[in-house]
């Protein structure tokens, strides 16, 4: 392989991590509070970010992402415990079909204006994996001197995920409300944890391999928390019974 393919190679598939890691939680915030306002975020995460590269471009680098991971992370992670404990409580509750056809009352979705939690969520998001793209562009494009190759290929991977992510967007929206808000919560959690620490320091052994081990063990401890939930539900309904 030459040193061009090889940069486009490695460029195209570190991006698509990060694009992965952008369109699960825009598609996640989209279909759980609307797509207009969550679409609205990421348009304007992209517009900050094009002119953030603009206006940096190879400076890029010496951006500190840090302080950006932590508060992204800790944004991420108040809502996605929220949506987490009540997806919890919901499922519990109701099972998987609970709250199909209706939103909670307690979180009202504007039906006009903007829906400030999918915007900032989206935006967030996207301007924080949109500034990882551009520092993996950077880094490999810049230090083979073939920059051009390596924007165009982190473009080609962001594109490509976001055109997937778009076209299961209708699966998405038949996911049972209880059932797609524990899981939006989960993965809020997972990512908000993962960024959060990252940006306080912590070294995560396996990169971005650690985040499916968050979701795993987040995804573990809700069935745990909902079978616990279940037991006084199942007796206050066998006594109500007799």
């Amino acid at each position: 392989m030459t040193g061009t393919g090889l940069v486009v190679l490695t460029t195209f598939l570190a991006s698509a991590v990060e694009g992965i890691e952008m369109v699960t939680i825009v598609l996640g915030v989209a279909a759980t509070r609307g797509w207009r306002s969550a679409l609205i975020g990421v348009a304007a995460g992209f517009a900050i970010l094009a002119v953030t590269v603009a206006v940096l471009g190879a400076a890029l680098t010496a951006l500190p992402i840090g302080p950006l991971r932590v508060l992204v992370g800790t944004v991420l992670l108040l809502f996605g415990l929220q949506w987490y404990r009540k997806g919890i409580a919901r499922v519990a509750a109701h099972g998987l079909a609970g709250y199909q056809s209706h939103l909670d009352e307690e979180e009202p979705v504007p039906e006009r204006g903007l829906d400030w939690v999918a915007f900032t969520l989206a935006f967030k998001g996207v301007l924080l994996e949109g500034l990882e793209v551009a520092f993996i562009v950077v880094t490999f494009g810049a230090s083979a001197g073939r920059l051009g190759p390596a924007i165009a290929a982190g473009t080609a991977a962001v594109v490509l995920i976001g055109a997937v992510g778009f076209a299961v967007r209708g699966l998405v929206s038949r996911i049972p409300r209880s059932l797609l808000q524990l899981i939006v919560g989960t993965m809020l959690t997972s990512f908000g944890t993962f960024w959060a620490l990252e940006g306080l320091g912590v070294d995560w052994p396996q990169s971005d391999l650690d985040i499916a081990l968050l979701l795993a063990f987040f995804a573990l401890a809700a069935l745990g928390f909902i079978g616990l939930e279940r037991r006084p539900l199942a007796a206050s309904l066998e006594a109500a019974g007799r």
